[in-house]
């Protein structure tokens, strides 16, 4: 079986959620994870900070480096990768996870959480990504992964929440010029998106605990991004990649009943998944709605 024991991993906002799973499942293999986020302090909304993650890490048996660090300002980004290189010799994989998300129409989104999402999720990825980029080039198998949907330009996906959608897209952007600007280096860049929505915290604040009940749990992402971070970089870049699609085409999965919060309950379907990416035999989900559209 494929392994990240010994592999070091730079991961942004992975305090809570998705970003957390992924650390953790890396962390049974034995890696080593650098936590970069902005939380320090408890939060009563938000549960989980750099040093609590850490110590999960830990215990999952993984090494684990809790770094207090906002990727919208370069000086930090560029400490804590040094930091990473520094404590674990170098840097294998780069996850850019760290998102802000305001599902807000034009005219209830005002500038200031628009100029958030898109310093977090457009700017915090070119940025991060570019800093890893030159230790990335020194692994045997370097990845970038970036949790951020397929590029489907339908105004179905735009119309209610025009700067969350930009702000999204752009990740994407990222991964399709940088998986062709590095793939002769060998430097594999790739998308992941959950089919349907996923139970954390930050998800529950901005839409509610109802569709938590409706939701897979953020292991499934963390499954999808460890079969993906396994494969030989050369063989795997450029792609926009679904969960379950990665886990029953490439790992086999075809029951995906464990990663439900609530079995008798319908799953619903994430932002941004095309029209044209059916889900596995068995599957099913029914669309997102959100107040007011």
């Amino acid at each position: 079986m494929a392994t990240l024991k010994g592999k070091t991993l730079f991961i942004t906002g992975g305090s809570r959620g998705i970003g957390l799973a992924i650390a953790l499942r890396a962390a049974r293999d034995g890696a080593n994870i650098a936590i970069a986020a902005k939380t320090s302090d408890p939060n009563p909304k938000l549960p989980g900070t750099v040093h609590t993650s850490a110590a999960e890490i830990e215990k999952a048996g993984g090494r684990a480096l809790p770094i207090v660090c906002d990727i919208r300002f370069e000086d930090q980004v560029i400490a804590a990768v040094a930091k990473t290189v520094e404590t674990f010799g170098g840097i294998d994989i780069c996850i850019n996870n760290a998102s802000a998300l305001s599902p807000t129409g034009t005219e209830a989104t005002d500038m200031k959480r628009f100029d958030l999402m898109h310093a977090i999720n457009t700017r915090g990825t070119f940025l991060t990504t570019k800093t890893c980029i030159p230790h990335l080039r020194k692994s045997q198998n370097p990845h970038v992964l970036v949790l951020s949907p397929p590029l489907d330009m339908q105004p179905k996906w735009f119309k209610n929440h025009v700067a969350y959608s930009i702000a999204k897209y752009g990740m994407s952007l990222c991964v399709l010029g940088m998986a062709e600007e590095f793939r002769m280096d060998g430097i594999a860049v790739n998308a992941l998106w959950p089919r349907t929505a996923i139970a954390t915290a930050a998800i529950e604040n901005v839409l509610g605990k109802k569709l938590i009940a409706m939701s897979r749990t953020p292991e499934i992402m963390a499954d999808a991004a460890h079969l993906i971070l396994t494969q030989p970089s050369r063989d795997l870049t450029g792609q926009f990649l679904i969960d379950d699609s990665v886990l029953y085409e490439k790992g086999g999965v075809t029951d995906f009943t464990p990663y439900r919060v609530d079995a008798t309950k319908p799953l619903v379907q994430d932002f941004f998944v095309p029209d044209d990416r059916p889900a596995p035999p068995g599957v099913t989900v029914i669309p997102l709605s959100l107040p007011g559209t």
